[in-house]
């Protein structure tokens, strides 16, 4: 009885944030080490599908850069980052689409299908949904950044009742391009932007941001985060997601969550808890 008992303490708890949420959209950048456990995969489908079945309208957009290098190297391909971000010539632009699009696109819509929710892949090529432009073509090459969006075809799949999942590729307005690699990090902000979600969230292999001490810092406003970037607290790799996070909140996002997907069922405890399980940031 005992268990029972906390078992509805816990939905109790939930019930505000269900309440809040209700029929927001909410971007999920999927990615990092919750992309490549099998276990992990499954559980961020159940909280995904939890999502969407309580009433709010979840938008997941994923990155795969280990299984795109690992394919890379597979096939003897040549591959070399700049600051971290991929430099992409044509023929490596062809195997990112065959992975983000092809393998890994459409193991989340079978997994989402699976638990419970019509979910829906599209590339971001799809129906003119993302429109990139070089970031540096001499250096990058086809690396891109986010020139144009138009949520329609997303707001077509949510209004369907499914769960839109995209890869970031950007399509070209020149006739035969094939294309952009775009970070997913990035893509993610700016789809949460047009589609004026309520949150973002991003899954990482970190518990979030850390201080100097390495402990985790549970709530931050856009000036103290800029300060930590400032003082060298936020580096290194962290410091593209805030950066994301920073844009999706002055283009009108409430919240950007930066969490750690290695933790099970991280979206769930994020956003359906009072306590949350990694780092808020907010205006």
């Amino acid at each position: 009885m005992r268990n029972n008992i906390e078992v509805v303490k816990t939905l109790l708890e939930a019930l505000p944030y269900i309440k809040r949420f209700a029929n927001k959209k909410i971007v999920i950048k999927y990615g990092g080490s919750a992309q490549t456990s099998n276990s992990l995969k499954e559980q961020f489908a159940q909280d995904i599908v939890l999502l969407h079945l309580v009433g709010m309208k979840p938008i997941v957009v994923h990155g795969g850069g280990k299984s795109i290098t690992n394919l890379l190297s597979d096939l003897g391909v040549d591959t070399k980052f700049i600051d971290g971000q991929r430099v992409t010539t044509k023929e490596v632009m062809r195997i990112v689409e065959m992975v983000l699009s092809g393998e890994i696109n459409k193991e989340i819509v079978s997994l989402l299908d699976n638990h419970g929710s019509k979910a829906i892949g599209i590339s971001g090529k799809d129906g003119g949904f993302l429109k990139g432009m070089p970031k540096d073509f001499e250096n990058f090459g086809y690396t891109g950044n986010i020139e144009h969006i138009n949520p329609e075809i997303v707001n077509n799949i949510i209004d369907e009742g499914a769960i839109p999942v995209i890869a970031p590729i950007a399509g070209s307005s020149v006739m035969g391009h094939p294309g952009f690699n775009i970070n997913a990090d990035l893509a993610a902000s700016k789809i949460a932007v047009a589609m004026k979600a309520s949150k973002i969230l991003f899954l990482t292999d970190t518990p979030g941001v850390l201080n100097k001490e390495m402990q985790l810092i549970t709530n931050l406003s856009i000036e103290k985060t800029e300060a930590l970037k400032a003082n060298g607290t936020i580096r290194g790799g962290m410091v593209p997601k805030i950066d994301a996070c920073i844009e999706a909140l002055r283009g009108g996002v409430k919240k950007a969550h930066i969490i750690d997907g290695r933790v099970e069922h991280s979206l769930l405890l994020e956003i359906l808890t009072s306590s949350g399980v990694g780092t808020c940031i907010e205006l």
